[in-house]
């Protein structure tokens, strides 16, 4: 199997971005979207970056924010990835001179090789669980079965993701990437460090 990268997200703790780091996680992600209950202020996240070691990338996860609210988080924040996490359209995600993935919550019917085109200028899509009214971190895993073998776009798994089903994720999706917020949890955006270790290590070693 190819080598699969791991994302922590909805970090909102140095202790907890620097555990990941150390783990060997590939990225972490930090929420801009106030009405979760992993999101970050500006100060947070500049604090949390600037205590990372070198070559970890850090992803700014964004809901409907406005251009205006995405600039000024943008001047604040030194991320590397951006990752839309609502109902933007390909023009919504452009101009920010940054890489972005799209996330898309998978429903019965959906037509992601549609999708995946539509949001050619993506870097990857990522495939998250739908629940109606909630944008992300939903806890849910959703059907595998229904995601395409022949995606446009490196594909990145998300939702419901835990040590416990991530080396069957794995064999089943062959993801480029994985994508894990409440399953390495204690509470709401407070990471357990074993959890995290043990998740990335899992995925580190299906390689």
């Amino acid at each position: 199997m190819p080598i699969v990268r791991s994302k922590i997200c909805g970090i909102t703790r140095v202790e907890d971005a620097l555990v990941a780091a150390e783990a060997g996680a590939d990225a972490i992600g930090l929420v801009f979207y106030p009405k979760s209950p992993r999101a970050v202020s500006i100060a947070q996240a500049r604090a949390i970056i600037s205590a990372l070691p070198p070559f970890i990338t850090t992803v700014g996860l964004f809901v409907n924010a406005s251009r205006c609210e995405l600039f000024e988080t943008l001047d604040a924040v030194p991320l590397d990835v951006l990752q839309f996490h609502g109902d933007e359209t390909p023009a919504d995600c452009e101009g920010f001179h940054r890489p972005w993935f799209k996330a898309l919550r998978v429903k019965p019917g959906e037509d992601i090789r549609l999708l995946a085109d539509r949001y050619s200028g993506a870097s990857a899509l990522l495939l998250d669980t739908y629940v109606a009214g909630t944008p992300g971190g939903t806890g849910e895993v959703f059907d595998w079965s229904l995601i395409p073998s022949d995606l446009s776009k490196p594909l990145i798994l998300a939702g419901g993701l835990t040590c416990q089903n991530i080396q069957q994720a794995l064999a089943q999706v062959q993801p480029y990437a994985v994508d894990v917020s409440g399953g390495v949890e204690l509470s709401k955006g407070i990471k357990d460090a074993d959890n995290v270790r043990k998740f990335v290590q899992l995925v580190r070693a299906a390689m």
